[in-house]
């Protein structure tokens, strides 16, 4: 198995910005690389887009336990505004006939962010702190990231970072940032997961940031027993 060297991707006049008033897609867009018979690149067109959110509903909603809205059901896609200013990673299979979206990752830069809605994770934690305290840097927000559940191997997850990776060094990005999902909103029976990142992956003070007001949870309550922990990484 191995990469295509990182490529350079051909931009449009609206650096692929998608759909958006300010921009456009680039349809010739390289691939960001290949494995097999899988291939990373950004969405070339508005239909790709809709095929990325399909792939999300069928992930979320019909796999998992999202619950989705009249206009989610009715669509069957997941869908939010942010979509429209976002760029959009595809792995897509190409043993078929028509090459089919099996993993996707939304990106959204910091220039992109700050000129529309903000970032996504903005409404959940003080990102915006977060971002002042490093003026310096350039941002990149990660999200909307699943996989189709036959694809679900380390190959698939490693494309989809290496597509991520050769647009972060196309972008100069500096940080990455975004949310994770935990299924389920008990934190009673979530404790055990929420303890182990508490005591294993705590950020550095300066890259610390903290859930919006009625948002969180302390951390520190949760306790962990080493047989908790051995089951919490097999999951």
């Amino acid at each position: 198995m191995a990469y295509l060297p990182l490529m350079p991707q051909r931009f449009g006049g609206g650096m692929l910005l998608g759909w958006r008033r300010y921009g456009r897609f680039d349809q010739a867009a390289g691939p960001l690389g290949r494995l097999g018979s899988l291939e990373v690149r950004l969405a070339r067109s508005v239909d790709e887009v809709k095929r990325a959110q399909k792939l999300r509903y069928r992930v979320f909603y019909e796999e998992m336990s999202a619950v989705a809205n009249v206009r989610a059901l009715v669509s069957g896609r997941d869908r939010d505004t942010y979509d429209r200013f976002c760029d959009h990673l595809l792995v897509l299979d190409h043993a078929g006939g028509t090459p089919e979206i099996v993993g996707t990752y939304r990106l959204l830069r910091q220039e992109v962010a700050e000129r529309r809605k903000g970032f996504y994770s903005a409404g959940e934690f003080e990102v915006d702190r977060l971002v002042a305290r490093h003026v310096d840097r350039s941002f990149l927000e990660l999200g909307r990231s699943c996989v189709l559940k036959p694809y679900r191997t380390k190959r698939t997850v490693e494309l989809l970072w290496h597509g991520i990776w050769s647009y972060v060094r196309q972008h100069g990005i500096d940080v990455m940032i975004g949310c994770a999902s935990l299924e389920g909103t008990d934190t009673g029976r979530l404790a055990p997961h929420l303890a182990l990142l508490h005591r294993h992956s705590p950020a550095p003070d300066v890259w610390r940031v903290p859930a919006l007001p009625g948002r969180g949870v302390p951390l520190g309550r949760f306790s962990l027993g080493a047989a908790d922990e051995m089951r919490v990484l097999r999951e």
